[in-house]
């Protein structure tokens, strides 16, 4: 039963000798678990089910019936539907570091926001972390300390894209991020829209253009555009941004 269990925790994994790597398992060990040959230790057994979100049970009865705790992505509901996007994303597609990020405000359609975000990857996952700049969480009259403005994300791949799946704490607002890489000189691009979860208001829309541009790994390349998040003009952004932001011609 561990064999087999183990084999479908796997598959959404495109090598196994990477899954290997990542659990700190020997692969010729790995593989003897694949097949039944062998079972773990209980430090190794822990560490893979805390790498899996399973419990010991894995041991004896099938993973399907068990669940794989709370986490709805890996849940065997949606598992092929979104596992394998989630678990797929490879640094060349979209590297880990800081992005800076420009898009049109959703509230007046003559500001843009400039931010700053951070890729990082856990496991075989990809995730987005970012605040909210505080002009922003003025201008809808909320709390401004970090906590309250800080987002995180799922990134997924798709066929021909990046999307991830944006909410801040206790999913109290959720956002939608579609991106995919236009030709530039250092490759360092990706441009796509943004859509809102909200009801439908005149005169304020509820997807706008978006553009991400990759700073690098360290927090050095990052400085600059943390220090100047927040509202700014058209003829504020950077001459590239505006370019792939197309301000003059509506979004469809």
């Amino acid at each position: 039963m561990f064999g087999e269990n183990l084999r479908q925790l796997s598959s959404t994994y495109a090598s196994v000798s990477d899954l290997a790597r990542q659990l700190g398992i020997n692969r010729t060990q790995f593989n003897r678990y694949l097949s039944g040959e062998s079972f773990p230790r209980p430090d190794v057994l822990a560490r893979m089910c805390s790498f899996f979100k399973v419990d010991a049970r894995v041991l004896l009865e099938p993973v399907d019936k068990i669940g794989r705790g709370e986490d709805p992505i890996s849940n065997s509901f949606l598992r092929e539907f979104f596992g394998t996007g989630a678990s797929n994303v490879s640094e060349d597609a979209f590297p880990s570091g800081f992005y800076r990020y420009s898009r049109r405000s959703f509230s007046d359609h003559n500001i843009f926001i400039v931010g700053l975000i951070m890729i990082l990857r856990q496991g075989s996952n990809t995730f987005m972390r970012g605040y909210e700049t505080v002009e922003s969480m003025k201008l809808q009259d909320l709390p401004t300390n970090a906590r309250a403005r800080e987002f995180r994300a799922l990134v997924m791949q798709q066929e021909d894209g990046i999307v991830l799946l944006v909410s801040r704490r206790n999913a109290m607002t959720s956002s939608f991020n579609y991106l995919y890489r236009v030709a530039s000189f250092e490759n360092n691009f990706w441009v796509g829209f943004i859509t809102r979860t909200v009801p439908e208001e005149v005169g304020r829309p509820r997807a706008v253009r978006m553009v991400y541009e990759f700073l690098g790994n360290r927090v050095a390349d990052a400085l600059p555009t943390a220090r100047q998040a927040g509202f700014h003009s058209v003829d504020e952004l950077l001459p590239f941004h505006r370019r792939l932001l197309q301000p003059d011609t509506p979004f469809s």
